[in-house]
């Protein structure tokens, strides 16, 4: 199974604007995944999908999403709003006023986590969700599942955006997710950063944006003294291809750009790829 990843596109950041920056990298990220061989399987949009969540934004979202040829997956971030999303996305499902579903359809199910509190930028994981979670889980011990949320619940060492671990909704996470060995991975958005670790022995990948990226800078930040840092970067538009191969979760991290080609296969490197293929066991 492959699955694509976006995050973080904040369509809207520029509202009035029908050539937007960020609507024009959310098109260079979606062509680049649609004409990919071989096809992915599902796009998992994990988050901050609009800026400002209003109805406009997520109208021109369906829009450009409905050139994928394949099942788009969506779950919530900090920038989002639930009910404006349910307006234009009534079919996403929704339980008890969060949006947490699962698809399980393949070798693999999907579990989508609602990690959104409206007006915090962190994330948020109360008692009502956790229970969801808990119970989604105890159905099928033995099904490999994929955690699919927006904010990862991990330190990263990006002061300014960092998740501090003593977050009661980290330990709310972490107490459910414990023991379940069918939980293979978890796949997060939030940091505007590729960056891969773990949660509770589980591991954990987390997205660059399709929106303007944050800059690497591991550096301690001081809130009372802007030190002129670099922040945002206008780095190409990042996806990540996730693929199950039947035992493991393993997550790459691509760009959408055109890349300054130094090599195809063509009959110059025919001989060496026969070698290394001729290197696996029989």
């Amino acid at each position: 199974m492959l699955m694509a990843q976006i995050t973080d596109i904040h369509l809207g950041f520029d509202p009035d604007n029908p050539a937007e920056f960020n609507r024009k990298r959310l098109d260079q990220a979606l062509k680049t995944i649609c004409e990919m061989t071989p096809q992915p399987d599902v796009l998992l949009a994990t988050g901050d999908l609009v800026d400002r969540g209003d109805q406009d934004s997520y109208r021109r979202l369906e829009n450009a999403l409905s050139v994928v040829p394949f099942p788009v997956h969506m779950c919530l971030g900090n920038h989002d709003l639930r009910e404006p999303f349910h307006k234009q996305f009534p079919d996403v499902p929704m339980v008890d006023g969060f949006v947490q579903y699962e698809v399980d359809d393949g070798p693999l199910r999907l579990l989508f986590l609602d990690t959104l509190k409206e007006g915090r930028h962190g994330g948020s994981f109360c008692e009502t969700r956790a229970k969801w979670l808990s119970d989604r889980l105890a159905e099928k011990p033995d099904k490999p599942t994929i955690l699919i949320l927006h904010h990862p619940p991990v330190e990263t060492g990006i002061a300014w955006m960092n998740t501090d671990p003593k977050e009661p909704w980290v330990s709310r996470l972490a107490n459910i997710i414990t023991g379940h060995d069918q939980v293979k991975a978890m796949i997060t958005g939030h940091l505007h950063r590729n960056i891969s670790t773990f949660f509770e022995g589980k591991s954990l990948s987390i997205c660059a944006s399709t929106a303007p990226q944050v800059a690497f800078d591991l550096a301690e930040i001081d809130p009372e003294k802007p030190d002129g840092r670099n922040m945002i970067v206008a780095d190409p538009p990042a996806i990540a291809l996730h693929w199950w191969n039947g035992q493991q979760l393993v997550s790459h991290f691509e760009t959408a750009e055109e890349h300054v080609m130094l090599a195809r296969y063509d009959e110059n490197l025919q001989p060496l790829v026969k070698a290394l293929l001729a290197e696996r066991p029989k």
